[in-house]
């Protein structure tokens, strides 16, 4: 069983859902394209009051990939500062456990 690993990018001040449009068309065809490829990969935007998240879900540990790259650029193009975290293991699942992550928003 491969680990997953966990990161985040934190963009403050938080953007209106308008201004994503392009952040989120890339975490959807990054997702399909994993899907296709047979490997793990999920990004989702969360909009907050103080701020909003990009959370990336792989089974990759690393950040130095093409859509990392394209996140950042976007981000910049965008002129939205933000952080990123390193990727954490996910608990539980590289031991093994069965979980189940589900999320039906878009982020808006």
């Amino acid at each position: 069983m491969r680990s997953l690993w966990a990161y985040a990018y934190e963009i403050v001040p938080p953007q209106r859902s308008s201004r994503l449009a392009t952040i989120r068309t890339l975490l959807q065809d990054e997702t399909a394209a994993a899907r296709g490829g047979a490997r793990t990969w999920s990004g989702r935007l969360v909009l907050e009051r103080r701020a909003t998240h990009i959370l990336i879900v792989s089974d990759a540990p690393g950040r130095n990939y093409a859509i990392n790259r394209r996140l950042e650029a976007e981000l910049e193009r965008l002129d939205a500062a933000f952080s990123v975290t390193e990727p954490l293991v996910v608990a539980g699942h590289a031991e093994g456990d069965r979980w189940l992550a589900t999320y039906g928003g878009n982020g808006r």
